[in-house]
């Protein structure tokens, strides 16, 4: 006859009866400590929790949903992860979710709006202790009310939505925002171009309707305005914030005949096309034309000359996105922290003569 298996012994067989068994505990008990909903006695947590060990209980996490709790998960959500502005900010939420004892999960949206409700959706439905959502907004009110929608839901199943480099979404909206100062950092940067007497400086890279762009625009703007300056409208190209667009951005404004003494590029990315762009026209760095960027990403340390830029403090921006998420109910007064920038100046953007 054959012997019959103690539970727990096969694979995936162990309930929370078993558990409850195995801890001499009632069923009920297990279930307040797997929840975290109510309190249990230290050493009564420690016997369910070597048990659970012991059996190598899985958590059904559909159950879990289904009462409430979270799943010790934190999702971060970005346009394309391959990007380094975002890698590093991601190094950022994942090292502070190990330490907080959460899984990070990615999610991918490759910039669609669309994507992103559904992406936050979905991690409200898993019960995500915290939803972190990277990069620009766009200023659509239909996208930005069901956000609003999101951040409410999200707070009445016990997670938080995190808004990384993005504005608020408003008053009494529910959200943790983590913010950088990145209009003071294109004010500061064409500051530096202009006191080196720079007075027709292109911007590449214009983004209507991100607020990313809008913001690095309004800084460009403002330092003109300080000194009675208007930028040409005509020096302003829209584009993507990709290495390619630098490149062929470049070539068709000096094709075009149009006259500039430096290129502010709205990212690093942008920027190391414009690089190689001038450098094929024969244009010499910054002899002939400076250069800036925006990110200090490495690349801004690898192309040649390195380039001046904007730094933005990006894993220390994924690092609070998820400490001050996750400790919410102890620091409700530092829920929108807006963390500074400053340029650095390396050798593409001397002093004009």
């Amino acid at each position: 006859m054959a012997k019959r298996a103690q539970p727990g012994t096969g694979p995936d067989t162990s309930t929370v009866r078993d558990v409850a068994a195995r801890a001499g505990v009632s069923a009920s008990t297990v279930s307040r400590v797997l929840g975290g909903t109510y309190p249990v006695a230290a050493a009564t947590r420690a016997k369910v929790l070597k048990a659970m060990r012991d059996l190598d209980y899985v958590v059904n996490a559909h159950a879990r949903a289904l009462g409430g709790a979270t799943n010790n998960t934190v999702a971060f959500v970005v346009d394309d992860v391959t990007g380094p502005f975002y890698a590093h900010i991601a190094r950022g939420v994942e090292e502070q979710a190990s330490a907080e004892g959460r899984l990070c999960m990615l999610c991918t949206t490759h910039g669609d709006p669309q994507r992103i409700l559904a992406v936050v959706e979905t991690m409200r439905e898993q019960r995500a202790d915290a939803v972190i959502v990277v990069g620009g907004a766009w200023e659509d009110k239909a996208y930005q009310d069901r956000m609003t929608h999101f951040a409410h839901a999200l707070d009445r199943a016990g997670s938080r939505l995190v808004l990384v480099g993005r504005p608020p979404l408003g008053p009494g909206v529910p959200a943790t925002v983590v913010d950088y100062d990145n209009e003071g950092g294109a004010f500061a940067l064409t500051t530096h171009l202009l006191s080196g007497g720079h007075r027709r400086i292109a911007y590449l890279g214009r983004v209507a309707g991100l607020s990313t762009s809008g913001q690095r625009l309004a800084g460009f703007a403002r330092a003109h305005e300080l000194l009675g300056l208007t930028p040409d409208p005509e020096l302003i190209l829209d584009g993507t914030f990709s290495r390619s667009y630098g490149y062929q951005a470049t070539r068709e404004l000096l094709a075009s005949g149009r006259e500039f003494t430096a290129i502010f590029a709205a990212t690093d990315m942008i920027a190391a096309g414009v690089i190689q762009a001038l450098r094929e026209a024969g244009r010499r760095i910054p002899d002939d034309v400076a250069v800036a960027g925006y990110d200090d990403i490495p690349v801004a340390r690898d192309v040649h000359p390195a380039l001046t830029t904007v730094h933005v403090p990006q894993e220390e921006l994924g690092r609070a996105a998820v400490r001050l998420a996750l400790h919410r109910a102890e620091l409700p007064d530092s829920q929108h922290l807006v963390l500074g920038t400053h340029v650095v100046l390396r050798d593409s953007t001397p002093r004009a003569q």
